[in-house]
């Protein structure tokens, strides 16, 4: 099945800032993130397929071998969930030629390789996204053998070298006028076999373990961000070194709050007495209660600013503010006597004095129909 585009799946055009590139992706991952769609496997292609396309094109390198070859320059180099290699789009062809030609692309024997990078998705509550935290995590890895240290060969022994290469990793055979060298069929490249495998790992090296590890979360993060932990990813085939792990951060929909880059934002519902009269009311902040003065004849949609009341972001600079937007509640549930009372009120009101908005809406109903011809 083919692979959507990058630009696509995000929904950005392939001149999207970094900026425009998290929030896109934030948006399509907050929508069919799994806790918000159980068992619905769809959503859940969906939000990997967007966890992919933004660790591809929020990397420069991997965003120009992108533009340049598609999916083709980035094929192995976007992790999925668990374990997913990080390789150059120069591998595509150091395989293949390394092995037609020998040398042309990089042959030879190879020495020990750098293992896999890994990712782990790390959902956070928004209070810990602002304020920084320390998490455990356990993410499933190969590690190097214990018992023979990523030799792979028994206690007491050694991996000798390969009678067919010589320990070259590769052999050359003539076929006609050309002499082709490839990977060596006995060692694989590796340059040495195993004669007596270690017994914990069977020869390879490496064992699947799980592994407890402590995340300092900083303060500020958003969704799409990445910590990067070096060497806590898979270990290195035939002893080489271990690969990188990457924590993408996840931010969970708050009950009061939505994020907005370093501002955040509320709703806050008032009464019409006080919308009408003003008042004072408690507003909640991250860092506690605030009090917030309703001026008299505020409207429905009126922002109120909280200076410094949002989020400093994770790479520096001022904090950013906390918007309330007001919302006038209409009462419910009222008994006759309040019924009563509000149509005694009702009838004391001037429309032109004391609504004014809605005289001028029924003045351009009013012209509207004029206006057409029937």
């Amino acid at each position: 099945m083919s692979k959507r585009d990058y630009y696509e799946v995000l929904g950005v055009s392939k001149g999207a800032d970094d900026k425009e590139l998290k929030k896109a992706y934030r948006r399509v991952a907050m929508k069919f993130h799994p806790d918000r769609n159980p068992d619905d496997k769809e959503a859940e292609n969906k939000f990997k397929e967007a966890n992919e396309a933004y660790e591809v094109l929020s990397d420069p390198q991997k965003k120009a071998a992108y533009d340049q070859f598609g999916h083709a320059g980035v094929d192995g180099q976007a992790g999925g969930a668990g374990a997913g290699g990080f390789g150059g789009f120069s591998d595509i062809f150091g395989d293949v030629f390394g092995d037609i030609f020998g040398g042309a692309a990089g042959g030879g024997r190879r020495g020990p390789q750098r293992g896999s990078d890994l990712r782990y998705d790390l959902d956070l509550d928004l209070e810990d996204a602002v304020r920084g935290t320390t998490v455990k995590i356990k993410v499933p890895t190969l590690a190097n053998c214990g018992t023979c240290h990523g030799s792979g060969a028994k206690a007491g022994s050694q991996p000798q070298t390969c009678g067919t290469c010589g320990g070259a990793g590769q052999v050359r055979m003539q076929q006609g006028f050309f002499s082709v060298q490839q990977t060596c069929p006995n060692c694989r490249g590796r340059g040495s076999v195993i004669s007596d495998p270690c017994g914990s790992c069977h020869g390879r090296g490496r064992v699947e373990e799980t592994k407890t590890l402590s995340v300092k979360v900083p303060p500020g993060v958003d969704t799409g961000d990445r910590i990067r932990l070096a060497g806590e990813g898979e270990a290195g085939p035939d002893g080489g070194p271990a690969g990188d792990l990457y924590v993408q951060v996840m931010v969970r929909e708050h009950e009061l709050f939505q994020r907005d880059g370093k501002n955040l934002y509320c709703e806050v519902p008032i009464s019409f007495v006080t919308a009408a009269i003003g008042g004072e009311m408690e507003v909640p902040t991250l860092e506690g209660k605030v009090k917030l003065k309703i001026p008299a004849e505020s409207q429905t949609g009126k922002l109120f600013r909280l200076r410094g009341k949002g989020v400093t972001p994770v790479r520096g600079g001022a904090p950013g503010d906390l918007l309330c937007r007001v919302v006038v509640e209409t009462p419910v549930n009222l008994s006759a006597k309040q019924k009563e009372l509000l149509e005694e009120f009702s009838n004391t009101l001037s429309e032109k004095k004391n609504s004014p908005r809605q005289t001028g809406w029924f003045e351009g109903v009013k012209n509207f129909f004029g206006d057409m011809k029937l």
